[in-house]
C-alpha cells in the first residue's frame, strides 16, 4: 500500500468521516474514492484538494480566482502587511 493511499484513509478515519461524506467534498465519488483507498494513485489535484479542504480545513466552495488574486497581490507588493494580516486572522481563527 501506498503512503498517501494510507495517510488519506488515515486523515478520514480521524475525521469520524465516511467515504462519502469524504470524497464528495472535493468532488470524487465514493466509488472513486475507494479505489484510491485501496492503492489507485491519486492524482497531483485531486492530492491538492484533499489537503486544502481535509489538512488545512478550508471550504473550498467559498473560494474565488478573486481573493486568491488579492492575496498574490498583496503578498507581492505588500509583504510585511500579507504577514501581519495572516497572523490577525489566524489568531481570530482560534477564538
Amino acid at each position: 500500500m501506498k503512503s498517501e493511499t494510507k495517510d488519506v484513509r488515515e486523515i478520514r478515519r480521524k475525521l469520524g468521516m465516511n467515504q462519502s461524506q469524504f470524497w464528495s467534498k472535493i468532488g470524487v465519488t465514493q466509488s472513486g474514492g475507494s479505489r484510491y483507498e485501496s492503492g489507485r494513485n491519486i492524482p497531483r489535484p485531486v492530492q491538492a484538494l484533499l489537503r486544502l479542504v481535509h489538512v488545512e480545513q478550508i471550504d473550498i466552495s467559498k473560494v474565488r480566482r478573486e481573493d486568491f488574486e488579492v492575496a498574490e497581490y498583496l503578498k507581492s507588493t505588500n509583504p510585511d502587511l500579507f504577514k501581519t494580516l495572516k497572523k490577525e486572522a489566524r489568531a481570530a481563527r482560534k477564538k
